[in-house]
């Protein structure tokens, strides 16, 4: 269903160690919006939902909610470093479009 690389592990296990809190792990949501229609959420949890669809690597789980599930399918999330930052991105065979961002997509 998702899919993580190791270098999207690894920063989410880095994000959860320097949290200052317990965290159980990542939560990915889509949300209507966006400059394509819809948008990618992404955010530490601490609590979660016991409907959460759970996808779990080397230990670092992902917490995906029903509705976001068929906008996510197949979806793989990656982390990557350049000279124009460091971030998150989405390879998603369910877009049929993206804007620039690679945070939105339709």
């Amino acid at each position: 269903m998702i899919q993580l690389t190791d270098n999207a592990v690894d920063a989410v296990r880095q994000a959860i160690e320097g949290a200052g809190q317990p965290v159980e792990g990542l939560r990915i949501m889509v949300e209507a919006g966006g400059c394509a229609g819809f948008k990618y959420m992404m955010g530490l949890v601490s609590d979660v939902n016991p409907k959460d669809i759970v996808v779990e690597k080397d230990g670092v789980k992902v917490y995906v909610d029903e509705a976001s599930l068929p906008h996510l399918y197949g979806t793989t999330v990656d982390f990557v470093s350049g000279l124009e930052g460091a971030g998150f991105t989405f390879e998603n065979p369910t877009a049929t479009a993206s804007c620039s961002c690679g945070k939105s997509f339709s």
